[in-house]
Order: structure tokens, then C-alpha cells, then sequence
């Protein structure tokens, strides 16, 4: 257990992609925290297996729910507020790419990263925004990436969507400001989950990754869930509309 202390204990959040590698070292840190977690994924199987791992009780609700689907939005947070009766954070967590340049690409493809990074992130935020707007406090975290400052061969259209993410980011912190709402994103590097594993589990291509990070090594995805749970809890209040680069100092150089 994390010996860090966020006072999040009874608080509600939502995870989209939450089944899963960052999202669920979020979900497990935030029921470290005791607070009360929902979080989302397309495929029930996933769900059930991070539910049966995570063996949270009452304390997590696992619901089926594609991001980019306007009802699937809307029935994601009806759940969450029959089930807990109030939402005091969004993290927007879902993330998916698929290899492709950006001169060639299919429109259909790129039409399926943006929906998927960037759609998703706007119409899980709007709905929450709505919520916590009416109670007067909430917080949004989005999980952008380097790649969204810096381009890279086959990281093309996702690195656009996360760019278009930055710029949600700061956008929606400025309307919701008035109603004590902060707005913020996490900017990763490389970080060792199933969705980088092509990366990664390539010697020579983890390699290269890490001469460019300073720390000299990619991400653990623990090393993301803390920096989260700061911009959720009641440290970052007089933060919004700001992207925190966890990056081993890449960006330094």
C-alpha cells in the first residue's frame, strides 16, 4: 500500500479504461485511498477480471461503456450517480493507437484514434463538467503523452488527438474555473503496459527509448498513478488547465 495520503476517502471517480494498465494502477491506488471508483471498458471481460482482481466490494462499479458512443456516456454516469450518488472526479484514461502513417492513412482509420483519444476525452468531460458544475466542485484529469509535443514515426495521429486533448484541457479549465472545477492532464513518455509492449519488449528499440529519458529508464505505471491522484486531491486546487510532463526529464533536453 502507498504510504502517501491524498484524503480522498469516500470521494467518487470514474476511469475510463480503468480494466487496464495505467488506469488500473489508478484504480488501485485510488482504492488504496478508500475512495469509491467506477470505471469503464468496452469489453465485459476485461471488466470482470479486474473487478475479480481487485476485489474492492462495494467500493468499485464496473461498467460497459464505449467512450465515443454518446449514450454509452450518459448511461456511464447515470450509473455511477445511482450507484454513489455524486461524482467528484473524471479520469479520462482511454487511449488506443494503431500504427499508421499520416500522409497515407485511411480516413476511416484515423476517424477511429480520434474518436477513440480525443471524441471519447470531450464527451466523458462535457457530461462530468455538467455534474460537477451543478455541485460546485469536481476535478478533470486527462491522460495526454510526449507525443503530443513531440512527433514520432507511427505515433502520428494518436500524437494529434493527445495535442487536441492538451488543448481540451486548457479550454474546459477556463469555463469550469467560476465553479471550482480544475482541469489538468498527464503527459507520460514510454510506460511499460500491454499498450507499449511492441515498443518496449524490443531491445533495440528500448534502448533508443531510454537515451532519450534522462532517468534512464521508461515509465512504471505507478510512476503516472501518483502524479494523478496529486491533481485529483485538494493539493492541486489552485491548479487548472495545465499538462504535468512525467517524462524521466525527456523533455529537459
Amino acid at each position: 500500500m502507498s504510504q502517501l495520503v491524498y484524503n480522498l476517502e469516500d470521494q467518487v471517480f470514474v476511469i475510463t479504461g480503468g480494466s487496464r494498465g495505467i488506469g488500473l494502477e489508478i484504480t488501485k491506488l485510488l482504492l488504496e485511498q478508500k475512495a469509491k471508483v467506477v470505471i469503464c471498458g468496452r469489453k465485459q471481460e476485461g471488466l470482470d477480471l479486474a473487478t475479480e482482481k481487485l476485489q474492492a466490494g462495494d467500493n468499485l462499479l464496473a461498467v460497459q461503456s464505449h467512450v465515443a458512443k454518446f449514450e454509452e456516456v450518459a448511461k456511464l454516469f447515470d450509473q455511477t450517480l445511482e450507484r454513489f450518488g455524486q461524482l467528484d472526479g473524471l479520469i479520462n484514461n482511454v487511449g488506443m493507437n494503431i500504427i499508421s502513417g499520416v500522409v497515407d492513412a485511411d480516413p476511416g482509420l484515423w476517424n477511429k484514434i480520434i474518436d477513440s483519444n480525443l471524441n471519447g476525452t470531450f464527451l466523458c468531460s462535457r457530461k462530468a463538467g455538467q455534474i460537477m458544475r451543478a455541485q460546485q466542485k469536481g476535478k478533470i484529469v486527462n491522460i495526454s503523452s510526449i507525443a503530443a509535443r513531440r512527433s514520432a514515426p507511427a505515433m502520428g495521429i494518436y500524437g494529434i488527438a493527445k495535442a487536441g486533448i492538451e488543448m481540451l484541457t486548457k479550454v474546459m479549465a477556463q469555463e469550469l474555473a467560476p465553479f471550482n472545477i480544475q482541469v489538468n492532464a498527464v503527459a507520460p513518455c514510454m510506460v511499460r503496459t500491454t499498450f507499449s509492449e511492441a515498443f518496449w519488449s524490443n531491445k533495440d528499440l528500448h534502448d533508443a527509448i531510454i537515451k532519450t529519458i534522462p532517468m534512464g529508464r521508461i515509465a512504471e505505471p505507478i510512476d503516472i498513478a501518483h502524479p494523478v491522484l496529486f491533481l485529483c486531491s485538494e493539493g492541486s486546487n489552485f491548479i487548472s488547465g495545465q499538462t504535468l510532463l512525467v517524462d524521466g526529464g525527456a523533455s529537459a533536453i
